[in-house]
Parts: structure tokens; C-alpha cells; sequence
């Protein structure tokens, strides 16, 4: 196979699994008659799944660094609980409360990367232990429901970005902009990008699949504004959140040194280590980050609900490992993306709404969503077989 075949092998498993999404979307939206792509069941199913994109950037880069972290979890249920106690308690304003709750994480990640890149212990293991106490300490911290949080902090998952410009007919001006100005920023970054390839002499795609790559997404990114648009509160908050996540970590991940070293790591541990990259420091920051993440993620996931429960966060990091893999992290580590990890945790959402609008029962949900996990995988091993 040529170079520029595998090039455009890698695009096509790429634009697979946005081609997957789309697929079950429409799969969902004709069953349903129409009901899954009704303007505020998108702007619900953004703010119910929204704990697991912010987990899901987070577990993609532990996994591309050849780790795993089954404690998010837990520590979204401790910091949740924690957020919640001050603001109850000791009445902290919930600003406060949020930071004092990121840097809860931050200590979290760093105890586990302690252990996980200085000590040596491996991360299922840590992090195995991590879920175990983490847990613990949230049934003794959240013994009764921590409720009647402000206002202001509940919007964080449940409110829209304000409305100030009015509507055209119908449609919040305030989230056509935003729409507008993410459609433009995504054809400059593509752009950019495009030349930074040419001026180092890097293959890139034909200038008709990168015009066709750039209309696509664009009309994707259009008709999601258009019906955010015609939704009873706009553009979430959240989503707002979510999108200055993905920028910043895609640029992390892209176009940072830190960045190259996490995929070095994953990619081949040895050659790293001989390059001169200080693999044990990647391997603490790496849970730093996730740590910090999941808290984010336990602030989404108490303002959602509007309180702190002692199970928050259960599972969850099953939902973070599901939706990295479904969105192309490789299982040995070394290769991934956050857009796929965006992409594979929209994937979990739609099914869990589309499920839940034909009234499937529970149990028979998780066995789909096992199946799709092991299918995720199982393409995966073998794009990887095939490309040896």
C-alpha cells in the first residue's frame, strides 16, 4: 500500500466514525418519527451527556499515554459532594467553591500519578484503589442530599448563554453568532493547517476532499446552531464549556511539545525514554489533568441535578473508557484524538436518548451499549493488523 493510500485509510477510519454518528442519528430520528432531533431534546441530550465529553478529553490523553483511570467516577462524586458541602456549609460563594473543587482534583491526579509514574505501580491498580477510597470518602462526606445550591451555580448545566440581540423569527440571533463565528474559526484552523503541511513539504489530502471535508462539517455544525437556534433557551452554557475544552486541548495535544510527548510515551515507551522526554513527569502530569477534569466534571454533574448524592458519578468512568474507544484511542495507547473522543461520547448520548425514547428497558440499553464498545475495539485491533 502507497503512502498517500495509507493516508487516506487513516481519513476514512476517521470520517467513520462521524460517518457512524450520523448514521445512527438518522437511525434514531426515523424510528422516533422525528422526536430525537427536536430542538430542545439536542439541547438536552448536550447537557445530559456533557460530563462525558469533559471526561472523555481527559481519558483519551491517559489512554493515549498507555494508562487507564477507572476513579473519575468516584472523583466526580467526591468533589461534587465537596463543592456542594462548602457552598451549604460553610457558605462559601460557589465561584470559590468550584476552585476550591478543581484544585481538590488536581491533588487527586497528583496522588495517583504519584504512584502510577514514580513508584511504579500500575495505573489499574492506582486508580482501582483511587475508585475504592475516592467512593468511600463521598458516602461519608454526602451522608444526606446536599440540595437548594444557587441559582447561578445550576445554570452552569442548565442554563443558556443570555439572549441579548433578540430573535430573527424564531431563532436566538445570540446562538446564530456563535454558530457563525465556530463555522468560520473551523475553516481558518483547517486552512492553517493545510499550509503549515505544504510550507514542510507533509502530504495532505486532495483539494477536493478537503473542500468536500470543510462543506460537510460545516452544514453539520450549521444545522446543529439552526436547531440549538429554534430551542427554548439557545445555546447551553455548558456547550460553551465544552467547545473552549476542545480547542484548547486539540491545540495541546497538536501543536505543543507536551502534547507530542504524551503520544511519544504511548507509542513506543523506550524510544521516548533514549529521545531525552521525561516520561515519569508526562505520566504525572497526564492524571494531574484528569484529575482536574473529573472535577470539572463533578461540577457539571452537581449543577445538573441541582444537589450532591452519595452514588454521583457512578460508572461514569465506564461512560469516559466507552466513549474514547468508540472514537479511535487505539487500546495499546499511542494514537487517538479529542475531536474523536467528542464524537465518540455523542455517539453514547444519542443512544442512551434514542434508547430511552423508544422505551427500551435499562438493562437491554447497557447490553447495546456493551456490544458497541466491543465492536469499537474489535475494528480498532484489526485496522491496526491490517496497517502492520
Amino acid at each position: 500500500m502507497s503512502n498517500l493510500s495509507k493516508k487516506l485509510g487513516i481519513n476514512v477510519r476517521e470520517y467513520g466514525i462521524l460517518g457512524a454518528l450520523v448514521i445512527i442519528i438518522i437511525f434514531f430520528q426515523a424510528i422516533s418519527k422525528g422526536s430525537l432531533l427536536d430542538p430542545n431534546n439536542v439541547a438536552s441530550l448536550i447537557q445530559q451527556n456533557a460530563y462525558v465529553m469533559i471526561l472523555a478529553i481527559g481519558m483519551t490523553m491517559v489512554i493515549i499515554a498507555r494508562h487507564i483511570d477507572l476513579s473519575v467516577g468516584s472523583t466526580v462524586g467526591l468533589v461534587g459532594g465537596i463543592v456542594a458541602y462548602t457552598i451549604s456549609q460553610w457558605a462559601l460563594s460557589w465561584p470559590l467553591a468550584i476552585l476550591l473543587g478543581l484544585v481538590v482534583g488536581a491533588v487527586i491526579g497528583a496522588w495517583q500519578g504519584f504512584w502510577v509514574a514514580y513508584v511504579g505501580v500500575p495505573a489499574f491498580i492506582v486508580t482501582l484503589g483511587g475508585m475504592l477510597i475516592f467512593r468511600g470518602l463521598t458516602i461519608l462526606l454526602v451522608a444526606r442530599t446536599i440540595s437548594s445550591l444557587p441559582t447561578g451555580f445550576n445554570a452552569i448545566a442548565n442554563g443558556s448563554v443570555p439572549n441579548w440581540l433578540g430573535f430573527a423569527g424564531d431563532l436566538d440571533v445570540v446562538t446564530l453568532i456563535l454558530g457563525a463565528v465556530t463555522i468560520l474559526a473551523f475553516v481558518y484552523s483547517s486552512f492553517r493547517s493545510r499550509q503549515k503541511k505544504a510550507a514542510h513539504a507533509e502530504e495532505t489530502i486532495s483539494m477536493g476532499l478537503w473542500i468536500g471535508q470543510i462543506v460537510l462539517v460545516s452544514l453539520g455544525i450549521g444545522y446543529l446552531t439552526y436547531l440549538l437556534a429554534l430551542s427554548a433557551g439557545g445555546t447551553p452554557i455548558v456547550l460553551v464549556i465544552i467547545g473552549v475544552l476542545v480547542v484548547l486541548y486539540s491545540l495541546l495535544m497538536g501543536r505543543t511539545v507536551f502534547g507530542r510527548h504524551i503520544y511519544a510515551v504511548g507509542g513506543n515507551l523506550k524510544a521516548a525514554q533514549l529521545s531525552g522526554v521525561n516520561t515519569k513527569r508526562v505520566d504525572f502530569m497526564v492524571f494531574v489533568n484528569m484529575g482536574i477534569l473529573a472535577a470539572l466534571a463533578g461540577v457539571v454533574t452537581t449543577a445538573r441535578s441541582g444537589a450532591a448524592v452519595s452514588n454521583a458519578g457512578n460508572m461514569f468512568e465506564l461512560d469516559a473508557i466507552a466513549a474514547a474507544f468508540i472514537g479511535g484511542t487505539a487500546v495499546s495507547g499511542g494514537k487517538g484524538k479529542i475531536s474523536g473522543a467528542i464524537i465518540g461520547a455523542l455517539i453514547m448520548g444519542v443512544l442512551n436518548m434514542g434508547l430511552s425514547i423508544l422505551s427500551v428497558d435499562p438493562a437491554w440499553q447497557q447490553v447495546i451499549k456493551g456490544l458497541v464498545v466491543i465492536l469499537a475495539v474489535a475494528v480498532d485491533i484489526v485496522s491496526s493488523r491490517r496497517n502492520n
